[in-house]
């Protein structure tokens, strides 16, 4: 089980500060989980300029030029936020048994580390 899933609100614990024009301190919602790469797509975090280039649609409207984007980030550079106390905390594991339909199974939970809370 992944300790970041989608949709799931971190905080950037590395990097510049926010007052030199880094990331350092935001917070913001998982858009996408790269397991492959080990990166995050986090919203309003890591904003990048891309330039694409100039074409044209089947309407014949313009396209291209310059956007402004997020670029993925290491999953080690950002820590789950703590839902309690808005703090970014540690991930650790519960082991629950669980019974449906007369069979009992063990399922995996998220807990924060710092509040034992559920994630």
């Amino acid at each position: 089980m992944a300790k970041i899933k989608k949709g799931d609100l971190v905080q950037v614990i590395t990097g510049a500060k926010q007052e030199r024009g880094g990331d350092r301190g935001k917070q913001g919602k998982v858009l996408k989980v790269y397991t492959e790469t080990n990166r995050v797509l986090v919203e309003g975090v890591n904003r990048v300029t891309k330039h694409t280039k100039a074409g044209q649609t089947d309407r014949g409207t313009k396209t291209g030029g310059i956007e402004i984007v997020e670029a993925p980030i290491h999953i080690s550079n950002v820590a789950l936020v703590d839902p309690s106390t808005k703090k970014p905390t540690r991930v650790g594991f519960r082991i629950d048994t669980v019974e449906r339909d007369g069979r009992t199974r063990q399922v995996r939970v998220r807990v924060a580390k710092s509040s034992g809370k559920d994630l």
